[in-house]
């Protein structure tokens, strides 16, 4: 099932409440392993121009975005946190994919979040409320995240889910771009494009982390980002997810593009000084063959 196909099933919704509690049963193609997945990494000062020179080797944002799609723009908007803490998607970065999401003609521009800290601080701190904002587009819609849109879905490839809560307004998009944050993890070791999920889905997400790697895993077989972009501009090394001390941000100035998030992961686990199996959801994804784990079987295109 497409996303398109969800929209024309998902007839029960009605003002944004739920009328019924179906499970839905959205069975993923067959999943082969990629070949040689198009990675691009670009470094600039200049987040503008970072984004746009990282997205070209892929073919730019027209390569996603189609006249008329509605965009779902997820970046970590988690942490009651400045930009310059790390804990959060850089704001600049989320203006620029969104920008380009609209030149490319999408119809609207949806950015959310399922928060840890107090949703309207985190908007407000992170400084990605208020960089959509200068936008001044209609089309771009910043939202806290309406707990009644969570619908139950069937997990048909999990190995250790069989069904979870998710949000409606991703499942239902023409066009999902994954933009996380690459950050220390207590827990996950790393939390790269594989657990940005988490923003995305209802439930107790706290039990996930008794076996975080292969819950993610087989949360990603549900729904699988057009694209994702993983914000590297500066990584917090330590003391994360949530971070806050200066001292454990380091600045690089990066970006890592691609349509395979297990490939985007294995590649930002390098900057950290880690190897791609060091980290549990990447090796489960990998097995799940839902992309690249090797760094040796990707085309890494410095931009």
């Amino acid at each position: 099932m497409d996303r398109r196909e969800f929209l024309q099933q998902f007839s029960m919704v009605s003002a944004g409440a739920i009328m019924a509690a179906p499970i839905f049963n959205i069975i993923p193609p067959v999943l082969a392993k990629i070949v040689q997945p198009n990675l691009s990494v670009g470094i600039d000062k200049d987040y503008k121009t970072l984004v746009k020179k990282t997205l070209a080797p892929l073919g730019g944002m027209d390569a996603f975005v189609k006249k008329g799609d509605r965009v779902v723009v997820k970046p970590n908007i988690g942490w009651d946190r400045t930009p310059e803490q790390a804990a959060n998607t850089h704001p600049q970065v989320v203006k620029a994919i969104v920008e380009l999401a609209l030149t490319s003609g999408a119809s609207k521009v949806q950015v959310f979040d399922r928060t840890c800290n107090s949703d309207r601080l985190c908007y407000t701190n992170s400084g990605i409320q208020n960089a959509l904002a200068s936008i001044n587009d209609s089309r771009v819609v910043c939202e806290f995240i309406d707990k009644r849109k969570f619908i139950p879905v069937a997990i048909k490839k999990g190995k250790s889910l069989n069904e979870w809560s998710f949000y409606k307004d991703a499942l239902a998009a023409d066009c999902y771009i994954n933009v996380p944050v690459a950050k220390h993890h207590r827990l996950a070791g790393l939390t790269l494009g594989l657990k940005n999920v988490m923003g995305i889905i209802g439930g107790e997400r706290g039990r996930l982390h008794t076996n975080i790697g292969q819950y993610l895993a087989d949360l990603c077989t549900v729904i699988k980002p057009d694209l994702t972009v993983i914000d590297a501009t500066r990584i917090l090394l330590n003391n994360g997810p949530q971070g806050g001390n200066l001292s454990d941000v380091k600045t690089i100035h990066t970006l890592i593009a691609t349509t395979d998030v297990v490939a985007a992961d294995a590649y930002a686990t390098t900057l950290f000084g880690k190897k791609p199996e060091d980290i549990s959801s990447t090796k489960a994804a990998y097995a799940m063959s839902l992309g690249e784990m090797q760094l040796n079987q990707m085309n890494i295109i410095k931009a």
